[in-house]
């Protein structure tokens, strides 16, 4: 990283946090009520620099508030704790719909046959720069913390799978976990596989047995949601996981409840973007 960049990022996390600003994470952000005071401190200051370099853009009518900007920045920056950033380097845009919104996508069925058709999503991310949210997704978060399910988080961790210009489930890695994660993560997710095609209830949500990159968005949403749940009942996923974002979000509170029913059948979908 530039020296410049560095200094100037220093720069704005000093500043003081706006008031205004910790009432919506309180409200908003219910990981930003379970973190330890210096935690709080750190995810504030990733927060002004997030916003001081990305760009937010309403679609759908939507106009960009500063609870939705803080918001969504603050769930952007939870991940990003105790440990070196680039705060996302090829991401430039957040676009953000006021509710799920459809999207036209094309599908290939052979070397010659495409055909286009158009689906509910409530969120998409792509290695060219965009994450695209729905707001109300987003909010919905905040008002069900018993629910494993949470968009931002979601589309975020496919921003960090997708730092080396793939995303395929494996962000970049210390050197030393590439071995254990790629046998623990291969064996979670033919787990999630198997127990999604039986039926079975699952805590992760089945919209992960899609792919490896899905499986890991997916994971990365339970571990921060659901700590405990996950620790629990896949222990070895949940020491990766920790492991690699260096938190625990296990021993943050006394908040999490086992989730069930979150195989998710049916919700609207999200959406990785490789271009």
């Amino acid at each position: 990283m530039r020296w410049g960049k560095r200094r100037r990022r220093a720069r704005v996390a000093r500043r003081p946090f706006p008031e205004p600003w910790r009432d919506i994470l309180r409200r908003n952000v219910p990981a930003y009520r379970e973190l330890p005071p210096e935690d709080r401190l750190e995810l504030e200051r990733h927060v002004q620099v997030f916003l001081f370099e990305k760009r937010f853009e309403g679609a759908g009518g939507l106009s960009i508030t500063d609870e939705i900007r803080v918001t969504i920045a603050a769930q952007a920056c939870l991940l990003l704790l105790h440990r070196e950033t680039d705060y996302y380097r090829r991401l430039s845009s957040i676009i953000v719909y006021p509710q799920a919104y459809l999207a036209r996508r094309r599908s290939r069925h052979a070397s010659w046959v495409w055909s286009e058709h158009t689906e509910t999503r409530l969120g998409e991310s792509s290695t060219w720069g965009a994450v695209v949210l729905a707001w109300d997704a987003v909010r919905a978060a905040a008002d069900d913390a018993a629910d494993c399910h949470n968009v931002a988080l979601h589309e975020f961790a496919h921003q960090l799978d997708a730092e080396d210009g793939h995303m395929e489930g494996s962000p970049v890695l210390p050197r030393a976990m590439y071995t254990t994660w790629a046998r623990v993560l291969g064996e979670e997710f033919q787990r999630l596989r198997r127990d999604s095609s039986a039926g079975r209830e699952t805590l992760l949500r089945g919209y992960g047995a899609k792919s490896p990159a899905e499986f890991f968005a997916v994971a990365s949403e339970c571990f921060f949601a659901r700590g405990k749940a996950m620790q629990a009942r896949h222990p070895a996923l949940y020491a990766e996981l920790e492991q690699y974002y260096r938190q625990d979000p296990a021993a943050w509170g006394s908040s999490d409840t086992a989730c069930e029913g979150c195989r998710g059948e049916g919700a609207p979908s999200e959406e990785r973007t490789n271009r």
